[in-house]
């Protein structure tokens, strides 16, 4: 499986987020600037995550966006899916029920069990590990190097 940009840029800006709209929301032209993303990319992100409830807007001169929910009750697997859609490795609907077609040979299918095993492995992975979790392993970073790349 392979992320686009929209997964890989849209978990660095939400990590930005959590990092610096902690007490106040920040525009996105200093995430797009922190993270070096463009910033109609990035508005197209975060339309995204604003739509499944990951962060939200603030109108108005103070205003900018801030996460929706704490850092702890986010996973990295809902930030992808609201980004990506499935995470599923293949399109199989035999594997997650997600499959944009019936496949013919579900019902009979040896390899649909390979790919079920990715698939569980992948979302069990996404799904426990936290927004909280990575800003701790932010901080691990910086504390390790004298300068800190934006991220892959």
């Amino acid at each position: 499986m392979k992320l686009t940009t929209k997964g890989r840029y849209g978990l660095r800006a939400v990590i930005d987020l959590a990092m610096y709209a902690k007490n106040e929301p920040v525009s996105l032209s200093d995430v797009a600037e922190r993270q070096n993303i463009s910033i109609s990319y990035l508005e197209q992100l975060v339309a995204k995550l604003k739509k499944a409830g990951i962060v939200q807007s603030t109108r108005g001169a103070q205003g900018g966006y801030a996460l929706a929910k704490a850092p702890e009750e986010i996973s990295v697997g809902e930030i992808l899916r609201a980004l990506e859609g499935s995470l599923s490795p293949v399109d199989c609907s035999a594997v997650d029920g997600e499959g944009e077609t019936e496949c013919s040979a579900s019902n009979f299918c040896v390899t649909k069990y390979v790919w079920k095993r990715i698939n569980d492995s992948i979302n069990d992975t996404v799904n426990n590990m936290f927004l909280s979790e990575l800003l701790e392993e932010s901080n691990n970073v910086k504390s390790d190097a004298t300068q800190v790349e934006p991220g892959c």
